[in-house]
């Protein structure tokens, strides 16, 4: 249930929907800064009401992936797509589109976008964690998402909606003993001495314990991985970590993340991937809805010089899409 409002934050949120803004607009409380010197990020609404959605099979949402496409391909569906998932099976990648971060999101009509049966090439219990990136080499959107949670598949697009299957590009057996390889994310960095243009982050399980690994990339198809995870838990005080994001600023590469306490941490691994200097908590879950506690798997975007994050709010497998404002 959201919080009950106080007349102030009804005339907030009065104002955003007379916008056409973001559902349950309510700001949050303000948060400690953020470390390194990114901006505090403030919730400020949901992008749909996920109890209107057409597919919502499991009544739970996770791992936002927000991309502009009004500068990639003609008569796109939206300035924005947003793609997400449900995570219980069957799961199903999907998309909405809008015209602004801060608004709402209409939900394309024919979701999933991809399935966990895709003839001939696998049926699996779920398929999730959909990630996007653009390929300005070839024109195409590259997608990696998972199923099972132990492989990371990608197909990719000329249009951000239509996709052809390209094949594994992760799973556990590229890290000793490990038992799952999931919320993979790609981005363009290129590592000194690799001859990369891709980075991959993901969550790794080894030893009964999630931990991010990363893996380089020449063409963001085969890529190659580093065995010794790079950004533990223990020092965040956390006993598990997943949902990694890259992060770039002052000259160097951080990963963001969610610890099982709730909350965002942030580290350095430097432009080489070669340091581990946590920094602490990124981004405070809130108390109230639609956190209540626990706030992940974050996506950023500008609009209009303003800074944007998408992230998953709320309970494990009780989750929806949120959206913060950098304040």
């Amino acid at each position: 249930m959201e919080p009950l409002l106080n007349r102030r934050q009804l005339l907030v949120a009065g104002a955003a929907a007379a916008a056409g803004g973001l559902t349950g607009g309510v700001l949050g409380s303000p948060a400690h800064a953020a470390p390194a010197g990114f901006p505090t990020y403030q919730y400020i609404g949901t992008p749909f009401n996920k109890a209107n959605l057409r597919y919502n099979p499991t009544n739970e949402l996770i791992f936002p992936c927000i991309r502009g496409v009004y500068d990639k391909i003609s008569s796109p569906l939206g300035r924005y797509y947003l793609y997400y998932a449900p995570h219980d099976a069957p799961g199903g990648i999907c998309l909405a589109y809008g015209d602004s971060l801060s608004g709402q999101f209409t939900e394309y009509p024919n979701n999933p976008i991809v399935s966990n049966v895709w003839s001939p090439h696998y049926s699996v219990s779920h398929v999730s964690s959909p990630h996007v990136i653009w390929n300005a080499a070839n024109s195409k959107f590259y997608l990696y998402f998972h199923g099972e949670n132990n492989t990371t598949r990608m197909a990719w697009s000329t249009d951000g909606v239509n996709f052809t299957y390209f094949g594994r590009v992760l799973h556990t057996g590229v890290i000793p003993n490990c038992t799952e390889t999931s919320y993979a994310r790609v981005f363009e960095h290129a590592v000194p001495g690799l001859g990369n243009k891709y980075v991959m982050v993901f969550m790794g399980v080894t030893s009964g314990t999630r931990k991010i690994f990363w893996g380089w990339s020449a063409d963001g198809k085969t890529f190659s991985f580093d065995p010794t995870p790079l950004v533990t838990p223990g020092p965040d005080g956390q006993t598990d970590i997943a949902a990694p994001h890259i992060l770039k600023r002052n000259n160097t590469v951080y990963v963001v993340y969610h610890g099982n306490g709730g909350d965002m941490y942030l580290t350095e691994v430097g432009n080489s991937f070669d340091r581990e200097v946590h920094l602490g908590v990124f981004h405070y879950a809130m108390d109230a809805w639609p956190d209540r506690g626990r706030s992940a798997a974050a996506s950023f975007g500008t609009d209009g010089g303003v800074q944007y994050m998408f992230y998953e709010a709320g309970p494990r497998l009780d989750g929806t899409i949120a959206v913060a404002r950098a304040v």
